[in-house]
């Protein structure tokens, strides 16, 4: 049983680490790796990174500029769902993909290019982290559930 909370606005993907990433309509999500193609992905607990678009607004509400899906270099961009509020250990069909939440924020890294230009970025306290289970396609406009 699952019950659905949110979809996915953008897929965003990069060649290398530490660059703003580039929207694409769906990608690949390889079992134990990520998305196939982004520099980030790999045999690790971060294989995949998600921002929830209302995370994105409060940072436009405070006066920041230009911001956009792929800004933070989350992979998706999600809609209608807190991240981080997940408990570490939730279970997420996303697309075809069964993903499990494995880290809520990060350290942000030195010379990031938002935190440089606003002082601040919204990743490292509401940006989470997930491994992918079960591999498949995901593609703008997909549904995102919880898996009970």
């Amino acid at each position: 049983m699952s019950k659905v909370i949110g979809k996915v606005i953008s897929i965003n993907t990069s060649k290398e680490k530490g660059v703003i990433k580039e929207a694409v309509q769906e990608g690949f999500f390889q079992e134990d790796h990520g998305l196939v193609g982004d520099a980030h992905a790999g045999k690790w607990h971060r294989q995949v990174s998600l921002l929830a678009q209302e995370s994105i607004d409060k940072m436009t509400k405070i006066g920041i500029e230009g911001l956009c899906s792929g800004k933070f270099a989350e992979n998706i961009t999600t809609e209608g769902i807190l991240l981080h509020e997940l408990p570490v250990g939730t279970i997420l069909k996303i697309g075809e993909t069964l993903q499990e939440v494995s880290q809520i924020g990060k350290e942000c890294h030195t010379g990031c290019a938002i935190k440089v230009q606003v002082g601040q970025c919204i990743m490292p306290k509401e940006g989470i982290f997930t491994k992918v289970l079960k591999s498949g396609i995901v593609k703008v406009g997909d549904s995102i559930e919880i898996e009970e």
